[in-house]
């Protein structure tokens, strides 16, 4: 069990509004290549309640269930660990949830996306909570989903963020993916994340750099939001006593320059989404500028700039972008974790069959769900499943 309290530096569980008893949220899944769409649904979960607890299944269970997870269990521990909702987390949870768990942990009821999860045999993991009472649904977010971002680094090779007209293998592959033979899948199918000010308001702080807060400048690409940046933004939280950490993100173009390939995978709205997740970070630059320039200094007041140990690559004129070193405000930060975006879209060509043949099964077992209920209502009532 790992507890989070709420903000960076954790807490005890504090009681309801009036005094009353906190109500307490049970979330569950298996978090793989957390997005801001997990985000979404822990914000929209904890938001029902006063405390958030999260259960994520190991690696073991997924496997069986659902065929590989694209990351290991303790990495998935970690994220779901720094998302700002998340109150305490449960190793190891049980992938079928039951009254017991929710029990167990003195939660009032689990909160799960309108989306359909299903065990290996093709039974609903929710039907006993649902049965009781004890199951509340948010609004899944459009536009993203592990299945989807899997087939973006897949198609790494192809045409993706080139100017050059699409091969037809390409795009037959982006049309396919993520389809099932009668169409767009509405659970897994690719579809296009459209940002609004209402999404960054829901996951902005809102809050500006207090007297005393150190304001602490961080930029990069922060493409597929992962450990090693979490790692990289946690070190950075403890060089202050209270920091206000604003991290800067870069055009898609500007990341596509000096990344080259497809980088980046998501593109700015969508890391803008997923960095603002993070219980580190204070405030976003929306397309922050690659030079940290003294203008910029200045306009936030910064006092310190930090950098991973990844290599710094030169301006577009061969300069170094990292004027705060000639201020002596600039600190090179070991995140302790070897994990690049680079390292995780290899894992998925590596896998690639093994990905391509999850994604197919998760739908194939999707369908044969909506088929049955199709047939259940179909039914006259007396014929119906458990009728009498």
């Amino acid at each position: 069990m790992i507890r989070n309290g709420r903000g960076a530096a954790g807490g005890a569980e504090q009681p309801g509004p009036g005094g009353r008893r906190a109500v307490r949220v049970w979330c569950d899944g298996c978090y793989d290549m957390v997005h801001y769409g997990h985000s979404n649904q822990l914000r929209q979960a904890r938001a029902m309640g006063d405390y958030l607890i999260v259960g994520v299944h190991t690696d073991e269970e997924i496997a069986k269930h659902k065929g590989p997870p694209v990351f290991t269990q303790e990495e998935r521990y970690k994220m779901v660990q720094a998302i700002k909702w998340v109150d305490e987390v449960v190793p190891a949870a049980p992938y079928v949830t039951t009254l017991e768990t929710l029990d167990k942990y003195n939660c009032d009821f689990c909160v799960h996306g309108n989306d359909i999860t299903l065990t290996v045999d093709g039974r609903d993991t929710y039907e006993e909570v649902k049965q009781a009472g004890r199951y509340r649904e948010c609004k899944r977010t459009q536009g993203v989903s592990t299945t989807d971002l899997v087939g973006r680094m897949l198609l790494v090779t192809k045409a993706h963020h080139s100017s050059q007209e699409m091969s037809s293998e390409y795009r037959e592959y982006a049309d396919s993916f993520g389809k099932c033979p009668g169409g767009r899948n509405p659970w897994t199918g690719v579809s296009q994340f459209l940002q609004t000010s209402q999404k960054i308001i829901q996951f902005a702080s809102g809050k500006e750099p207090q007297p005393g807060e150190t304001v602490i400048y961080v930029a990069g690409a922060f493409d597929l939001f992962h450990i090693g940046h979490v790692d990289f933004l946690e070190k950075v939280h403890r060089l202050a006593e209270r920091p206000y950490i604003i991290a800067g993100l870069h055009f898609d173009q500007e990341v596509n320059h000096y990344k080259g390939k497809n980088y980046p995978i998501m593109n700015l709205h969508e890391r803008t989404l997923s960095v603002l997740a993070c219980r580190y970070v204070s405030e976003v630059v929306i397309g922050a500028p690659y030079a940290v320039t003294a203008e910029l200094l200045s306009h936030f007041k910064v006092d310190l700039v930090c950098h991973g140990k990844t290599e710094i690559i030169p301006d577009r004129d061969g300069s170094d972008p990292y004027q705060p070193k000639r201020r002596g405000i600039f600190r090179q930060i070991d995140s302790g974790s070897n994990l690049t975006t680079d390292l995780i879209v290899q894992r998925i060509i590596t896998n690639r069959l093994e990905y391509e043949a999850r994604n197919q099964k998760k739908e194939a077992k999707e369908l044969a769900f909506l088929e049955a209920a199709r047939q259940q209502a179909a039914q006259p009532l007396g014929e119906r499943d458990g009728d009498f």
